[in-house]
């Protein structure tokens, strides 16, 4: 039986990983082909969209797996029945469910291999990706930390705890120094948005410091004139969906203690668990779709309908985490939802083939 499972487990590895392959490298390829729109603007060149892609491959590796999953499955369980491999396999008294034994034996190394690489490549690399690209398009140096964004805009340097949709910010701090690196003001505003091209402070606190003297003053609103635009902001700021679990799980804490809304970062802290599940979920569901359907003879039919129900799967969950969010679900229901449905529509499909 070791034998069997080794066989079974390199034909639906080798599968899965050809078409992460292909499918990393057809979708990294038309990123290359969008980012050369932004090629010429500062310092950002072919070389530096290349490289920016390049970078953000591990990120679109993890994002593809369930479907890469689905579709290598389907092709390498696929080709043994085409080739009658799984018909003698059954013959020698091997039941379908230790075949699914076997398959799920390789799902699961695939399921480590997701999370190794979301877990520890892919948030890096994201990262390391913004910041490159938001520094070769713009003069200013931002990065994003677990205490917010930051960014350089000359001798000043700005501290943004909050941002919100509609180019708005919260928890602004501005620290302006001198040309010997002498703090000169320093600034608090609760909140800020973006307008005709400059940004307005709200409920504003300053500090200026003269040789021995502190003046602290307050403002309703003022404007104030800086190079730091919201697509900037927008540019380093990740997604909460490629953050690692010990980083949402940190930033998550701070939020509470902060008494600051986490629930975005809580659906996506669940996402990062349960997203590996999502690709033994499609390898299960491809046993009984090649075993239960006719139309998936050719391997032309195994991609059809792999591509297919990958890429309703993908907008499902994606769709259910948002919804999960803005109506405030439990997690545990607009997470697990679409995988367990997943399982369900595999054990369905079982009955057909037993």
């Amino acid at each position: 039986m070791r034998t069997l499972d080794r066989y079974l487990g390199r034909t639906v590895i080798a599968a899965a990983v050809t078409v992460t392959v292909a499918l990393v490298a057809a979708f990294t390829f038309f990123a290359f082909l969008d980012e050369l729109n932004d090629v010429g603007k500062g310092g950002y060149t072919v070389l530096g969209a290349l490289q920016f892609v390049l970078l953000r491959m591990p990120a679109l590796t993890y994002q593809l797996f369930p479907i890469a999953a689905l579709i290598g499955a389907l092709l390498g369980l696929g080709t043994l029945v085409a080739n009658g491999e799984m018909v003698a396999i059954r013959a020698a008294g091997v039941s379908l469910g230790r075949t699914i034994v076997a398959v799920m034996k390789s799902a699961l190394l695939l399921m480590v291999a997701a999370m190794l690489i979301g877990e520890f490549v892919a948030p890096r690399t994201e990262q390391f990706a913004r910041n490159f690209r938001s520094l070769a398009l713009s003069d200013q140096i931002a990065l994003r930390t677990r205490n917010g964004f930051w960014a350089r805009d000359g001798n000043s340097f700005i501290n943004i705890r909050t941002v919100l949709p509609g180019d708005r910010v919260e928890n602004i701090y501005i620290y302006e120094f001198d040309d010997h690196s002498n703090l000169r003001v320093s600034t608090y505003a609760k909140s800020a948005q973006y307008r005709d091209k400059q940004w307005l402070l709200f409920d504003i606190k300053q500090t200026t410091f003269e040789d021995d003297e502190i003046h602290v003053r307050r403002i309703a609103r003022a404007a104030w004139e800086s190079l730091l635009r919201p697509e900037l902001i927008g540019m380093v700021v990740i997604d909460p969906n490629n953050l690692s679990m010990w980083d949402l799980t940190n930033y998550v804490r701070y939020l509470h203690q902060n008494s600051q809304n986490a629930q975005r970062y809580v659906q996506a802290l669940w996402t990062k668990m349960v997203y590996p599940l999502a690709t033994g979920a499609m390898v299960f569901l491809a046993v009984p779709l090649v075993f239960a359907s006719a139309r998936m003879s050719t391997v032309g039919g195994r991609i059809v309908v792999g591509s297919l129900v990958g890429i309703t799967f993908h907008i499902v969950n994606q769709a259910a985490g948002h919804l999960g969010v803005v109506f405030d679900l439990s997690p545990v229901i607009s997470v697990l939802g679409p995988t367990l449905v997943i399982v369900l529509g595999g054990i369905l499909l079982l009955r057909r083939v037993t």
